[in-house]
């Protein structure tokens, strides 16, 4: 990996461990309450991830315009970007939490949640759906602050949630120091008060720091151009992200068949992974505005090495990740339970599914450097093919051949596949041609 490129990561790997702990915080605290709110959190993972997905899309389209304008030396036209995709994606927020608020019960029914897990469900999710209008415009703002290759920035944004949180969490879950007890809704609660305390560092580094909020209310037309090109990336992106939470659904809904203990022991191994990841994840952030920078300013070449050097740290970092989890299984899943079934199924998970995290990284890496060379429809063709031709076939065939542990090994397989066709996708579109290589 070049020094640029870990200069940029060393920060977002600060902000995604915080971003990450924020999910697994709201995940081991309610799994202290029992199996049962464990299971009752696992299945809300594929809905949130899907959702969260949509905000991932909106700050690479965010990121990824704007770091093309910001390599063409376009000053007024990434202000007005940047406030335009403020204001669209709050108005989206709203529409998707009525949307979640009303199909709550249709929906995780469909993902086979029992009746007793689907009241628990429900109590987290009618808060958590408040979420929606705060989290995606702050995801817009934190792709516009990544445009601008601030990494430090947007890793404050995100840690001061997590930590805020953190605080929460046991306070409102447990009913500690003299607040409410809570349960399972205590999680939701804590998750919205922590990111409506962010809105401030949020604001400082957006406004303050970098003036991007400095274009002013925009006019009909100016929105529209906004809206036209903001969507021709994030939809796709937000596609892309979309539709690896959709096969966690569909993981979901198989293991769900298995009891509700499968799907806790299921859930507290996709935590451990999210953490994980991380590495995988900030290559991921920071390689969107090396490739699009570096192709506004006509360097081929740079954006190609940058992500050969990304690929190959995915494989090595995965390497070393697989052989810790390997150790670390066992006292990791306990960490959620302490109910041997629940361990087992995820000590199950962190012994097969780490094989193909650094395969992953790269798949995550090859998608982003799609997304910022305006090209995100191969990147929303990589990840349909990831999933609808390779995981789940290969999950279904692996169910039938040997149960759980089989869901397990069919994504394995289907990762290590998607990522072998991810790199030949970006050696046959976007490698540089060696006669035009510039200095």
């Amino acid at each position: 990996m070049t020094g640029h490129l870990r200069r940029m990561a060393a920060p977002m790997v600060l902000a995604l461990f915080a971003l990450m702990g924020f999910n697994l915080a709201d995940t081991w605290f309610v799994a202290q309450l029992g199996a049962p709110q464990l299971a009752a959190m696992s299945f809300t993972f594929p809905v949130v991830l899907t959702l969260t997905a949509v905000g991932i899309g909106l700050m690479a389209g965010t990121s990824a315009v704007l770091a093309r304008h910001i390599g063409a030396g376009d000053e007024r036209q990434v202000k007005r970007l940047a406030w335009d995709a403020l204001a669209l994606s709050d108005a989206l927020g709203l529409m998707l939490a009525v949307l979640g608020l009303a199909t709550i019960e249709p929906l995780f029914r469909i993902l086979g949640a029992s009746p007793d897990i689907l009241v628990l469900i429900e109590r987290y999710m009618r808060i958590w759906y408040l979420n929606l209008p705060i989290i995606l415009p702050s995801m817009a703002a934190v792709g516009a602050i990544r445009a601008t290759g601030d990494s430090a920035g947007q890793s404050a944004i995100l840690v001061s949630a997590s930590l805020a949180n953190l605080i929460l969490d046991p306070l409102l879950i447990f009913g500690l120091a003299g607040f409410p007890y809570l349960g399972i809704e205590g999680a939701a609660t804590a998750s919205l008060v922590a990111r409506i305390l962010a809105l401030a560092p949020g604001y400082y580094v957006f406004q303050i720091r970098h003036g991007l909020g400095d274009a002013g209310m925009p006019r009909a037309h100016e929105l529209r151009h906004s809206a036209t090109a903001l969507a021709a990336v994030a939809i796709p992106a937000a596609g892309t992200n979309a539709i690896i939470p959709l096969a966690t659904g569909v993981v979901t809904a198989l293991i769900a068949k298995e009891g509700g203990t499968a799907v806790a022991g299921f859930g507290a191994g996709t935590r451990i992974e999210g953490m994980s990841l991380i590495l995988f994840y900030a290559l991921s952030a920071v390689i969107g505005p090396i490739v699009g920078q570096n192709l506004g300013a006509g360097r081929a070449r740079r954006s190609h090495s940058a992500v050969i050097s990304s690929v190959r740290f995915c494989l090595l970092a995965g390497a070393v990740i697989t052989a810790s989890l390997w150790v670390l299984a066992a006292p990791l899943a306990g960490l959620f339970s302490a109910e041997p079934a629940v361990i087992a199924i995820g000590v199950s998970y962190l012994r097969i599914m780490p094989l193909g995290f650094g395969p992953e990284g790269c798949v995550m890496v090859v998608n982003a450097a799609f997304n910022a060379a305006a090209r995100p429809l191969l990147a929303t063709a990589i990840s349909l093919a990831r999933v609808f031709v390779l995981q789940i076939p290969l999950a279904l065939v692996g169910w039938w051949l040997g149960g759980i542990s089989g869901i397990f090994f069919g994504l394995l397989a289907g990762n290590i596949l998607a990522a072998l066709l991810a790199m030949a996708m970006w050696s046959k579109t976007m490698k540089p041609d060696p006669a035009q290589m510039e200095d």
